[in-house]
């Protein structure tokens, strides 16, 4: 089955929404639902980039390890990102330091920075091709304003041990970078089809023996010695379980009081002409991310399209989340599209897409153990930067579930604040999404003012 998509009119253009993202299919090879009653030593709940590194990880050493999706491997955020594989640059260092101060900052740093050496050494194990283009990554400003706040993240960041470098408006354009693009902070990395990506730890799982069942929605789940774990037409049992569901954990009843689900969108473009990609000039196709309060990405792609990510987020009352388009989100995209590349004027939107993120009032990943016995393990919180990290959680709840404590997961634990209830949850966040809108919009519009000048 392919994605249905709906579609909504943007002045003279059309924004079609797909409702499976833009990079992957339903496998022809879906998985069987699980019927009946199964035993293992671990069950992962969730298919997506933490759910199946712990589930090949654990294989490895030996144990049997069933894993459930709702509908198929790779459906979730982990098929819906922008595809970055960016590390300690993504976080906001000052919010980190606030909050468990610099020692334990550090360990935090240290987690995403390992997270892409951790991916990248995967990609050549386990044999996937997605496409990874190692350009780096350049949190990018479009107005000197940005400058101060830009260079404050990355001195409090290299005190913490990220590597970052100053990457200046004379080297922006002697390496071709469009010139929307000012000057920015650059750290290694790069992008990569995150629907490739996943599909390719999806192939080698199954590959490695995991019972991996797909249209297997978790109905509910028992705690003790033995959980069990109930679907609609079977259940599963082992003495621990693996919570890899992100932002659709508050839904199974965890973590309800940590984390929410934040719906992030973004767009894709029509192939890009030799004409049109010549005259960007982006030879080294690097990923950019701005330095606003909710960013923006942009990036190329290998079949020659951009994807363009955030600008505008979304939260549905009661930590709910549709599969439903967001074209106020999608409009805002396709604005900043036409805005920072004036050559592409002409240039068609493919499609649309819209996702879950989860996030902590702390911005903090939500990592640990519940349970009377505490032997249900959860991974949630990323805000956005899961790609790298959620896959180096796989081999950190392995080494913990194997009986050893790896110290960059036990140096990683803090306690998160709690969530509000509704409806007061739903006024802050939404309180909070328009202040930081006001303060972009302040931005864009000295860049518009600067830019009429120029004409």
């Amino acid at each position: 089955m392919k994605a249905s998509n709906t579609e909504a009119r943007n002045g003279s253009e059309t924004l079609r929404f797909r409702n499976l993202g833009g990079w992957v299919e339903r496998p022809v090879d879906l998985q069987l639902e699980l019927k009946g009653h199964e035993h293992a030593d671990v069950i992962v709940v969730g298919g997506g980039f933490a759910g199946l590194s712990t589930a090949l990880e654990l294989t490895a050493l030996g144990a049997k390890v069933i894993v459930l999706e709702q509908e198929f491997a790779g459906f979730g955020a982990s098929g819906r990102n922008a595809g970055y594989l960016l590390g300690s640059m993504g976080i906001e260092c000052d919010v980190f330091v606030k909050r468990v101060g610099m020692e334990q900052a550090k360990s935090f740093v240290s987690f995403y920075d390992e997270a892409v050496t951790y991916v990248e050494e995967r990609l050549t194990a386990l044999g996937i091709d997605c496409d990874y283009n190692p350009s780096g990554v350049i949190r990018a400003a479009v107005h000197p304003s940005q400058e101060k706040r830009l260079r404050a993240n990355m001195e409090l960041g290299h005190k913490l041990g990220s590597v970052t470098r100053f990457v200046d408006s004379a080297e922006m354009r002697a390496r071709g970078i469009p010139p929307a693009f000012l000057f920015g902070s650059e750290q290694r990395g790069g992008t990569l089809n995150p629907g490739k990506y996943v599909s390719g730890l999806r192939r080698a799982a199954i590959l490695a023996g995991v019972k991996l069942y797909e249209r297997t929605p978790l109905l509910s789940y028992s705690e003790g010695s033995v959980i069990t774990c109930k679907t609609a037409l079977g259940s599963a049992t082992a003495p621990v379980m693996v919570l890899a569901t992100n932002a659709y954990t508050p839904q199974l009843g965890g973590l309800r009081n940590k984390v929410a689900p934040i719906r992030v969108s973004a767009i894709e473009t029509q192939p890009l002409s030799a004409e049109q990609l010549a005259s960007l000039g982006w030879k080294g196709r690097e990923g950019l991310i701005t330095p606003h309060y909710t960013m923006e990405s942009h990036r190329l792609t290998a079949h020659d399209t951009m994807v363009l990510t955030v600008k505008e987020l979304g939260y549905a009352y009661g930590s709910k989340t549709p599969n439903v388009p967001d074209y106020r989100a999608y409009t805002a995209l396709a604005r900043v599209l036409r805005e920072r590349y004036p050559s592409l004027q002409g240039l068609g939107i493919q499609h649309c897409w819209s996702g879950y993120i989860s996030g902590a009032y702390d911005f903090l990943p939500v990592i640990g153990a519940m349970g009377a016995k505490q032997n249900i393990f959860y991974t949630a919180g990323c805000s956005g930067h899961g790609l790298a990290t959620q896959s180096l959680m796989g081999a950190l709840f392995a080494g913990r579930i194997n009986g050893k404590e790896p110290p960059l997961l036990a140096a990683l634990q803090h306690k998160t604040p709690s969530m509000l209830p509704e409806p007061f949850q739903w006024c802050a966040i939404q309180s909070a999404f328009a202040a930081a809108k006001l303060l972009d919009a302040w931005t864009d519009n000295k860049v518009r003012k600067d830019n009429a000048l120029k004409d």
